[in-house]
């Protein structure tokens, strides 16, 4: 539009000269030169260019068309004016006080992730403009903050409800968000901050549970450990059980005989005695 301007001033001001110029060839000139610059400038203004993760919303004297122009260079009306909008990710990070059900207050740190539809740009140009991110967004992710946690406890949000807060805030606003041209939308509960008295308390809790925990796996291997050598000594009872019912008098002579034999073949030096107390050899060394 700036464009335009410039040219009529150009213009303007090239037939000003003209008119206070005395020659014919002079004032000729000056509205020749006056006039191809101010051509220039107006075809300039014809041009625009909308850069890559972008549309362009073409408003002319308010009348908002709803053909969005897309990434590249554009031929468009030397008097309308062209507002880029953004079709990138966009992220808002929050950080919002929020009751529990006991009534407590809590501070959320909260990330919203959201992308404008381009085929909704004109629609949301019209209804919140360029700054919609103020004007709708913001608001709408502190409202549904607030609601979500409102049916929690408090120790519960600091332990397994953070993502169960993440996924109500985020059903809340699908809804109002696709309604007013915007997609893709994605809740981040960074981290909770609790009052002081309570996370203390929490704290101590899960840190009792933890000591439970290990104090539970410790028995465990005890008891484990104790099974183990009640299996061994009822093998080794079994075991001594066994071989005791097979050893008897007779079975402890026939050894003797054989020992005694392969010591009569041995060339060490030794006295053998057969016919002792118990019927065994006697084994005397001879030096």
């Amino acid at each position: 539009m700036w464009l335009v301007l410039l040219a009529l001033v150009v213009l303007v001001a090239g037939f000003a000269t003209s008119r206070t110029a005395r020659d014919p060839v002079s004032r000729a000139s000056a509205m020749g030169i006056s006039a191809v610059l101010a051509l220039a400038l107006f075809l300039a203004s014809a041009v625009t260019v909308i850069p890559a993760g972008h549309i362009g919303v073409r408003d002319l004297f308010g009348n908002v068309s709803d053909n969005v122009l897309h990434p590249g260079v554009r031929i468009v009306n030397p008097l309308a004016r062209v507002h880029k909008m953004s079709v990138r990710t966009h992220e808002v990070t929050e950080t919002a006080d929020a009751p529990s059900s006991e009534g407590l207050v809590m501070q959320l740190d909260v990330t919203l992730l959201y992308n404008l539809t381009p085929a909704q740009a004109p629609e949301v140009y019209r209804s919140l403009g360029t700054d919609y991110e103020r004007v709708f967004i913001v608001p709408q992710l502190r409202s549904e903050l607030r609601g979500a946690t409102a049916s929690f406890e408090a120790k519960a949000l600091y332990t397994s409800g953070r993502e169960v807060v993440a996924e109500r805030v985020l059903e809340g606003l699908t809804p109002a968000l696709t309604a007013r041209g915007f997609t893709n939308g994605q809740v981040l509960l960074r981290s909770i901050t609790l009052p002081p008295q309570l996370r203390q308390s929490v704290e101590q809790k899960l840190q009792a549970e933890q000591q439970s925990e290990q104090m539970r796996f410790v028995l465990d291997r005890e008891r484990q450990e104790a099974d183990r050598k009640r299996i061994e000594a009822q093998g080794i009872a079994d075991f001594q059980r066994i071989v005791a019912q097979g050893i008897d008098e007779r079975l402890l002579r026939w050894k003797g005989i054989e020992a005694t034999q392969a010591l009569a073949q041995s060339q060490n030096a030794k006295i053998v005695i057969v016919g002792g107390r118990d019927g065994l050899p006697l084994i005397l060394n001879s030096q």
